[in-house]
C-alpha cells in the first residue's frame, strides 16, 4: 500500500474511532438496505400483477408466478424480519410466524390500496384510465407502499416499516411514517413535499394536494422513546375527518388538532387549532400586490 493510502486508512480508522454514532460493528446484523429496496419492489408486483413487470403475465400463468413470488418473498423476509427482531424482539413472535402474518394481510391489503386507485381515478379528470393511475401516479406508489409498511409496523417490526415508506418518500417525494392511521379511499394528488407524521389519524375519501403537512409542534432534545426508539407521550400530530379535501401547502400542526368531516382547508393555511365539520378554512385577508416590471439591460428570450 502507498504511503497516501496508508494515511488515508489511518485516518479513516481514526475517524471510527473518535466519531460515535454512525458506526455498527461487532453486534447484530442489520437490515440490508438495498435488501429491504428489492423486497418493496417485489411487493409492489404481488400488488400490481402486471403493472410493474417488463413481461405481460397471463391469467394462465398468474397461479405458478404468484406462488414462485411469494416463495421468494417470504424467504428474503424472514432473513432481514429476523435481522429486525435480534435487535428488538416481539414477544411470543419469531421471524417465520410476524413474516407469514405479514404475507397473509396482503390479499386485505391489496383491497383497501384498489380503494386508493379508485380515489384517484375519481378524483382527478386528468386521469385517463385506471392503468395510468397505477403506472404514472407517484402519490400511488407512495400510498401502496406505506399500506404494507404499516402491516408491519403494527406487527411491532422495527427498521423494515420506515426503510419501505423511505424508498417511496426517495421515489416520489411523499413522505408518509407507517404509523400513521389512514382510511380508506386516500389520494394525494401530484404529491411531491406530502407529509404525514406518525401519529396522524385520516378518515376515509380524504384528497390531500401537493406540500401538505401534517406535523408536530416540536419534538424536545431528551424526548421519552420506545422500544423501537419512536417518541412516546401521546398523539402528536393532528387529526384529520372523513371527506375532507386539504389544498397544496397547507400545514396542520398538534396532536390535538382536529378538521371536522367533510372540511376543506385551503392552500398556504396554517392551523393549529381545531376546526368543526363542514367548515372552510381559507386566508382572507391576503393582498396581491402589483409592481412595474424594470426591465434589465438583456431579458431572457424564451
Amino acid at each position: 500500500m502507498d504511503h497516501p493510502m496508508k494515511n488515508l486508512v489511518e485516518q479513516m480508522l481514526e475517524s471510527y474511532a473518535n466519531c460515535g454514532g454512525i458506526k455498527h460493528l461487532n453486534g447484530e446484523s442489520l437490515p440490508s438496505k438495498m435488501a429491504v429496496a428489492a423486497l418493496t419492489q417485489d411487493l409492489l408486483h404481488i400488488i400490481f400483477p402486471g403493472f410493474i413487470a417488463e413481461q405481460q403475465v397471463s391469467m394462465q400463468d398468474l397461479p405458478h408466478e404468484t406462488a414462485l413470488q411469494l416463495s421468494s418473498l417470504q424467504k428474503r423476509l424472514k432473513r432481514e424480519i429476523a435481522k429486525s427482531l435480534q435487535m428488538h424482539p416481539v414477544a411470543g413472535e419469531n421471524s417465520e410466524s410476524v413474516t407469514m402474518a405479514f404475507l397473509g394481510k396482503l390479499p386485505d391489503v391489496r383491497c383497501l390500496i384498489q380503494t386508493d386507485v379508485e380515489a384517484a381515478f375519481q378524483g382527478d379528470p386528468a386521469a385517463a384510465n385506471r392503468e395510468e393511475v397505477v403506472l404514472a401516479y407517484p402519490g400511488v406508489e407512495a400510498v401502496a407502499v406505506f399500506r404494507m409498511a404499516h402491516v408491519l409496523h403494527q406487527l411491532g417490526v422495527a427498521f423494515l416499516p420506515r426503510m419501505m415508506t423511505e424508498w417511496a418518500h426517495a421515489r416520489t417525494g411523499i413522505d408518509l411514517h407507517p404509523g400513521a392511521d389512514i382510511g380508506s379511499h386516500f389520494f394525494i394528488d401530484h404529491g411531491t413535499g406530502v407529509v404525514i407524521g406518525g401519529t396522524a389519524k385520516i378518515g376515509n375519501r380524504v384528497r390531500l394536494y401537493q406540500g401538505v403537512g401534517l406535523v408536530a409542534r416540536s419534538l424536545a432534545k431528551n424526548v421519552e422513546r420506545d422500544g423501537l426508539g419512536i417518541a412516546v407521550g401521546g398523539k402528536r400530530h393532528p387529526t384529520v375527518g372523513d371527506d375532507v379535501t386539504i389544498y397544496a401547502n397547507a400545514t396542520i400542526v398538534g396532536g390535538d388538532t382536529v378538521i371536522g368531516d367533510r372540511s376543506i382547508v385551503g392552500g398556504n393555511v396554517w392551523l393549529s387549532r381545531s376546526i368543526p365539520p363542514d367548515s372552510v378554512a381559507v386566508f382572507e385577508a391576503q393582498q396581491l400586490t402589483l409592481h412595474p416590471r424594470q426591465r434589465l439591460a438583456v431579458d431572457w428570450v424564451i
